[in-house]
């Protein structure tokens, strides 16, 4: 784990367990660091959110459950911006692919909202060509600044 502030920008980069709650290991210090750059808690919000979800995501979706898999977890925050890569040890799937959850069909699905809710909440979503990796990002607006 590394935690470092250099030229006004908070670092961490981490290696996570696959394991339901390890999310917190990020989130947490994540959230701390945003209010300590004084973003809005909106945005805070929407940044829980969305990192909450992608590890989530990473953790059951593309690693499984599998304990001897991690998922690597790159955060960066400064006073107008915050970027958070996750990388799985999954085989990855297609974006694409994920269907419409607010199309009437799917409204009482159990899943899918998670890549919906990070595409609302960021300001930039990119996966990797395999699928398994994904860098979030938002950019503070100045309206917030």
């Amino acid at each position: 784990m590394s935690d470092q502030t250099s030229q006004g920008l908070w670092q961490l980069s981490i290696d996570l367990p696959s394991e339901r709650g390890a999310n917190r290991q990020v989130t947490d210090e994540l959230l701390n660091q945003l209010g300590a750059y004084g973003w809005q808690p909106a945005d805070v919000f929407a940044v829980h959110l969305a990192v909450e979800e992608a590890i989530v995501n990473a953790i059951v979706h593309g690693n499984k459950l599998d304990a001897s898999k991690k998922v690597h977890v790159e955060c960066e925050v400064s006073a107008d911006r915050v970027r958070v890569a996750i990388t799985d040890e999954g085989p990855g799937f297609d974006p694409a692919s994920v269907p419409d959850c607010t199309a009437e069909e799917r409204l009482e699905a159990p899943s899918g909202r998670g890549v919906m809710l990070m595409r609302s909440f960021m300001t930039s979503i990119e996966y990797n060509a395999a699928g398994n990796a994904v860098v979030l990002e938002k950019v503070r607006g100045p309206a917030d600044s």
